[in-house]
């Protein structure tokens, strides 16, 4: 199941890399998450989401959490929790009307970084968790990947064990008086 189209194409003849770019496609890419896989996915802390809308205008998210956050359900399935955001909802928004996403998973902290892509289809489920059927899952060459260390997970992503405080934003002037009734900082 090969994703390139016609302007990969001509890009990998213009400099000579369809025969590499075949090879990736034969060894490396499959529809199913791994065991390998589900190990490395489940282990990150974040991830990169990108969607499109109707037109294809992109969009781009980081999402974090804490390691663990993102579950493979089963070989061809993944879901991650939507968080209290801006409620722009502009990667979800996208979503439910271009199903077509793409993650892309870093592990920048190991002495050997590396990056593994995801691509498939994506859904709001019922529990407002996001809920993704694998098309394609494949490592990504990792030489230029940063090694950086971590220094503190953010305070604000959702714990059982504590509420997460009230972004100083949502304080702010311009916001306060538009925030959503449900919303913690709009009782504060």
């Amino acid at each position: 199941m090969s994703g390139y189209h016609e302007g990969s194409r001509e890009l990998q003849d213009r400099f000579d890399t369809r025969r590499l770019a075949d090879r990736i496609d034969e060894r490396l890419v499959h529809a199913t998450i791994t065991a390998d896989d589900r190990a490395f996915i489940e282990a990150r802390d974040m991830f990169f989401l990108a969607t499109a809308d109707a037109d294809g205008r992109p969009q781009c998210s980081y999402k974090g959490g804490d390691p663990g956050f993102v579950r493979v359900l089963d070989e061809q399935t993944l879901g991650f929790p939507t968080y209290d955001g801006n409620g722009m909802f502009l990667s979800l928004g996208n979503v439910s009307v271009n199903p077509h996403v793409g993650l892309l998973f870093i592990d920048f902290t190991s002495e050997r970084p590396s990056r593994l892509r995801v691509n498939g289809r994506a859904r709001l489920a019922e529990d407002a968790d996001v809920v993704v059927e694998v098309d394609e899952v494949f490592p990504n060459c990792p030489r230029y990947i940063h090694r950086m260390a971590l220094v503190e997970r953010s305070k604000y992503v959702p714990r059982t064990e504590e509420e997460p405080p009230v972004p100083s934003w949502k304080r702010a002037e311009w916001a306060r008086d538009v925030l959503p009734a449900h919303d913690p900082a709009a009782r504060s």
